[in-house]
């Protein structure tokens, strides 16, 4: 491929993955996830190659996610290509969780589902001051996916669940405060740091600990409390109900943003992040998540969040259910029930 959509290279002891699809924000396609398999296969036996660092190329983003506009494509007719792409990436997210070798990730710019996918299972998460982290999917009929109900309730108090259901942006304060990043550096200084790893992977840490830069005060900080408290609901109803009891300016602000969103989407992540599952491990989280997946993307609430946020860009959806009363807990229930035989998700062999 003359302009590839994933760059694989070795550098020094690097294994280094770059996503090159800068017009479009880094989003993943089922090539990319299947090329950065094949490769970190590859480099796993190879005593040449000490760390893997997955980053990107242009200034704008990250990764956005995965490519929604092909993801609809599909759902459009019978959605095998869709289906086959979650179940790719989620098998690249678990082969990252499992690396016996050091993987660093750089969430410079935009980081948002896909992207937090390749990112958190990593080893080292690298932040910058252009870092803008989110989970918004179900304000396109989705759900917070790629190992959110993993990740995320092992937040602080309630952070994960205020982000499941607000789709709310961290920047790098925010993202070190809860964990989500183990690093901050200044984008301007990240070419020196990547040298600097290739030239000796295995002083990572050191490395990092020379790099690391000031990220200024968590804006999130001042409202850990606040979520805690108001995120605190046994049902989406109820944590509603807090937050416009509160009726601070900021509880308004967290309403007017869930409000926005699929009201089914929003009951399975609740239920996702907030509903005691405990899975066992990312694998067992993948394969819930991976039923979900394959359900809610053929529902009419996806193709009508892609049209009035992506494509038309109205943001004036017509969610159907319209109203959490509708989105009742037997048809969320429905939505988590195991796939037929033969359909569910398994990650890669261990061998």
């Amino acid at each position: 491929m003359s302009n590839p959509e994933v760059v694989i290279r070795r550098d020094g002891g690097l294994g280094r993955l770059t996503l090159n699809r800068p017009g479009a924000l880094g989003a993943l396609t089922t090539a990319m996830c299947e090329a950065m398999i094949a490769a970190l296969l590859e480099w796993r036996g190879d005593d040449g190659v000490g760390a893997v660092l997955i980053d990107h190329a242009g200034e704008r983003g990250f990764c956005a996610g995965g490519d929604i506009r092909a993801l609809a494509q599909s759902a459009a007719g019978d959605g095998r290509a869709a289906l086959g792409f979650f179940a790719i990436e989620y098998r690249l997210d678990e082969l990252i969780s499992t690396y016996a070798k050091p993987v660093i990730t750089v969430m410079d710019g935009q980081v948002m589902g896909g992207g937090v996918g390749v990112s958190l299972p990593a080893s080292y998460r690298i932040a910058t001051e252009r870092t803008r982290l989110a989970m918004p999917e179900t304000g396109i009929g989705l759900f917070p996916d790629v190992g959110a109900g993993w990740f995320l309730p092992k937040l602080h108090g309630r952070a994960g669940v205020w982000l499941a259901l607000t789709g709310a942006r961290l920047g790098p304060a925010d993202c070190e405060l809860l964990g989500l990043a183990t690093d901050v550096v200044a984008s301007a200084d990240l070419p020196a740091l990547k040298a600097a790893i290739a030239a000796a992977p295995e002083a990572v840490e050191t490395i990092l600990a020379e790099h690391e830069a000031d990220p200024g005060r968590s804006p999130l900080a001042a409202h850990r409390d606040d979520i805690d408290r108001l995120f605190a609901g046994a049902s989406l109803e109820a944590v509603m109900a807090a937050l416009e009891a509160e009726g601070s300016d900021w509880a308004r602000a967290q309403l007017a943003a869930m409000a926005t969103k699929s009201p089914l989407s929003a009951k399975v992540a609740f239920r996702l992040i907030a509903g005691g599952l405990r899975p066992a491990s990312l694998a067992e989280d993948l394969e819930l998540e991976y039923r979900l997946a394959a359900r809610l993307v053929m529902r009419h609430d996806f193709a009508e969040g892609v049209r009035a946020v992506i494509v038309e860009k109205d943001n004036r959806p017509l969610w159907r259910p319209a109203s959490l009363a509708e989105a009742n807990d037997a048809l969320v229930e429905q939505q988590f029930a195991p796939l037929p035989s033969g359909e569910e998700w398994t990650p890669l062999a261990s061998t």
